[in-house]
């Protein structure tokens, strides 16, 4: 059974910095690309970062790009984001996702981010 369990959340002030993580069971973590999605209140979830199969490569959104880094450990089957130079507007419920074999989607339970001074 696939599951992603995230945690590192928190209240930071502004300009401060958090980490992520996604610990993942249930698939074959170093064959699967992951993602992280964020969901503000009142907005709908968008996409945040992504990472390859071997970290080989990643991709970011406009708004986190220098700002955000994404990493991942397939020793420890664990993603990571680390979140720096945090602003209010970053604030939002925090998913990490695989999507496997079908495809199918499997998201994590969401960890919530909050940026406010």
């Amino acid at each position: 059974q696939v599951q992603l369990v995230e945690s590192g959340g928190g209240t930071v002030q502004p300009g401060g910095s958090l980490r992520l993580s996604c610990a993942a069971s249930g698939f074959t973590f170093s064959l699967y690309a992951l993602s992280w999605y964020r969901q503000a209140p009142g907005k709908e979830r968008e996409w945040v970062a992504c990472i390859t199969s071997r970290g080989g490569s990643t991709n970011y959104a406009d708004s986190v790009q220098g700002r955000f880094t994404v990493s991942r450990d397939n020793a420890k089957k664990t993603m990571y984001l680390q979140m720096n130079s945090l602003k209010p507007e970053d604030t939002g419920v925090y998913y990490c996702k695989v999507t496997v074999a079908g495809p199918k989607n499997y998201w994590g339970q969401g960890n919530q981010v909050t940026v406010s001074s």
